[in-house]
């Protein structure tokens, strides 16, 4: 399933399309390895998620992705990637090391979530170029039964990724 949540952050519109393309391209390299090694879902809809958070991340309308592997309901895995607009100080990684096991029961879970600037009448423009149906979500995201046990920086100029590893 597809969520969204709702966060504010202030945006700094200091880099380009290109500078985003160059972040997303790294980030969809890692949903998409995530998808073929854990099989919890296709290469396709992982393609679909990381069209929309270019889509989103090119508007300045995202503040966070969450991406979450479940067994039987528990979550197993999670990735976190914090938007950075003033990423200056961060070096660019190559994109990788998300080689996520295949489980039983498996099903995954990606949560947005949106700067203050996405308002309702930016959600209704929007929806028409998204690939995916996002909705409320009330999934937690803190990942509190699982360990952080890495990190990776994706940037370009001033548009850049945070990403933080729970295992």
């Amino acid at each position: 399933m597809s969520y969204a949540a709702t966060a504010t952050t202030s945006t700094s519109y200091t880099y380009t399309n290109a500078d985003v393309e160059a972040v997303v391209r790294r980030f969809t390299a890692d949903i998409v390895m995530i998808a073929q090694s854990s099989g919890a879902l296709t290469e396709a809809k992982a393609r679909d998620y990381a069209h929309d958070v270019e889509k989103l991340a090119k508007k300045g309308y995202l503040a966070r992705v969450d991406l979450m592997l479940y067994s039987g309901g528990v979550e197993k895995r999670a990735v976190q990637y914090l938007v950075n607009t003033a990423s200056g100080d961060l070096t660019m990684s190559r994109p990788g090391g998300v080689m996520w096991p295949r489980l039983p029961d498996a099903s995954f879970e990606i949560i947005l979530f949106y700067t203050s600037a996405y308002t309702a009448a930016e959600k209704e423009r929007m929806r028409d170029s998204l690939k995916i149906s996002w909705g409320p979500s009330n999934i937690d995201t803190s990942h509190a039964g699982l360990k952080a046990s890495g990190n990776r920086d994706y940037a370009s100029n001033a548009f850049g990724m945070q990403r933080k590893d729970f295992m």
